[in-house]
């Protein structure tokens, strides 16, 4: 059975495998389709992209370690299936000098279509076994973001020779260009 997590909860992963998935629901009557895209940045000890290429997202699927890939971009949100984006991480492929893997959603065209994460509900972001698809780990976003158009769900990081997830919940009025400017 997986462990829901709660914000800043931290669980050690013991596996080198694994998917993660992030799901939403944008609420009833919001005009346009909502288009939320997630988004990983791969950090060094500065907390900072050692490279470009280490931030995976819809125009870059792949990290250049191999490590980190974005199975592609949903577009409209709300799967009734499962998760609407989902990234796979191969932790035994991770570059030696990356210690932490933030994964992040942020709502496409957020200012042009006036949304924001307070028109979304839902939310989650899920860690699970590559291998066999057993959930390990949930948490369940459910603070109200208002304002917020880019949200850091989680990361996972090394601890010594282990990888940990910790749960953030840390929301942006910024959007995906806040994100990359806090991490380039």
């Amino acid at each position: 059975m997986a462990i829901v997590l709660e914000k800043g909860q931290r669980i050690g992963i013991g596996l080198q495998k694994v998917g993660v998935g992030l799901g939403w629901d944008p609420n009833a009557g919001g005009g346009e389709d909502f288009d939320l895209d997630a988004s990983t940045f791969m950090l060094g000890e500065n907390h900072k992209l050692p490279r470009d290429e280490f931030f995976v997202f819809y125009n870059n699927l792949k990290s250049p370690d191999g490590a980190v890939e974005s199975m592609g971009d949903d577009r409209t949100g709300g799967s009734s299936d499962g998760d609407d984006e989902t990234l796979n991480v191969d932790l035994s492929k991770v570059d030696p000098k990356i210690t932490e893997i933030i994964f992040t959603a942020t709502i496409y065209k957020a200012a042009e279509r006036k949304q924001n994460f307070g028109q979304v509900h839902n939310s989650y972001i899920r860690i699970y076994n590559a291998v066999n698809n057993e959930e390990i780990a949930r948490y369940d976003l459910d603070e109200d973001f208002s304002i917020e158009t880019a949200v850091e769900f989680g990361r996972l990081y090394r601890c010594g020779s282990e990888w940990k997830f910790e749960a953030l919940g840390l929301g942006n009025k910024g959007g995906m260009q806040a994100l990359v400017d806090k991490y380039s």
